[in-house]
């Protein structure tokens, strides 16, 4: 069985984010109900992602830097909505958005953590 290298998992698993997280938006929203506009924070984060890549030509190290401004960016979604008191409705709880959303830093750093691996094996190639 032929053994998936780190870059081709860290792409993805940098894909298959965005579309769960643009999925669960679409079906029932992430902070309130579906079409709720306090959803539209996400868009900023997609951008970081979509943007960083471009700027980083896909190269494992840049990718690994714009995985984690993405995860940061995702986790301040959070805190936004937090101080903003979405928690206080009756269909957004504190656990639910952290735990939603650190679902999806989760994936985020897993993603930045496969394409720092990928660089450094990158780089340890490039040596011999």
């Amino acid at each position: 069985m032929r053994k998936i290298s780190s870059y081709r998992f860290a792409v993805i698993l940098a894909l298959l984010t965005p579309f769960l997280l643009v999925w669960v938006i679409g079906a029932v929203g992430v902070l309130g109900v579906d079409g709720d506009p306090a959803d539209l924070m996400y868009v900023g984060v997609l951008a970081i992602e979509l943007i960083g890549a471009i700027i980083a030509r896909f190269q494992p190290l840049g990718m690994a830097r714009t995985l984690l401004a993405t995860a940061l960016a995702q986790a301040l979604v959070a805190v936004i909505a937090l101080y903003a008191g979405m928690h206080q409705a009756a269909y957004s709880s504190v656990g639910e958005i952290l735990g939603l959303n650190g679902f999806y830093v989760a994936l985020f750093l897993s993603s930045a953590w496969l394409f720092r691996k990928a660089a450094l094996e990158q780089a340890a190639g490039d040596t011999l």
